[in-house]
């Protein structure tokens, strides 16, 4: 199985995925260079849960003034504002009560329960409504 992703604006940089026999095999190549890396299963869920964290931190450092909104107004993919990046990844909003499973950074969930009124700070709106 190959995944591979080539850059949107066509300049000929991408990213390839593979395994390697009982290691993952990874390819990014740009127009300055390419890097290649074989490793370990752990260690790519590893490179993999940093990049998201440090793209959620680039993604906040970029966005506007903090957000508040309440709870039953949360949807998919907004972000909560703190000094660790949280993200909505479900909202089920079940009476007076907003049930929330939040995201980490190194992909842990959970579901944490809020008065559907309470008010909740992001840092950023996510796309999905």
């Amino acid at each position: 199985m190959t995944s591979g992703i080539e850059d949107a604006q066509g300049c000929g940089a991408g990213l390839e995925v593979n395994p390697v026999g009982a290691r993952v095999g990874i390819r990014a190549t740009a127009p300055s260079g390419e890097l290649s890396l074989i490793c370990t299963p752990a260690r790519a869920r590893e490179l993999a849960a940093a990049l998201a964290l440090a793209a959620d931190e680039a993604d906040s450092a970029a966005s506007a003034q903090p957000v508040t909104v309440r709870a039953r107004e949360l949807r998919r993919g907004d972000v909560r504002d703190g000094d660790r990046a949280m993200t909505v990844d479900d909202i089920r909003v079940d009476g007076a009560t907003a049930h929330v499973t939040w995201k980490s950074g190194a992909g842990r969930s959970w579901t944490q329960g809020y008065d559907a009124e309470a008010e909740i700070t992001l840092r950023r709106r996510g796309g999905s409504h």
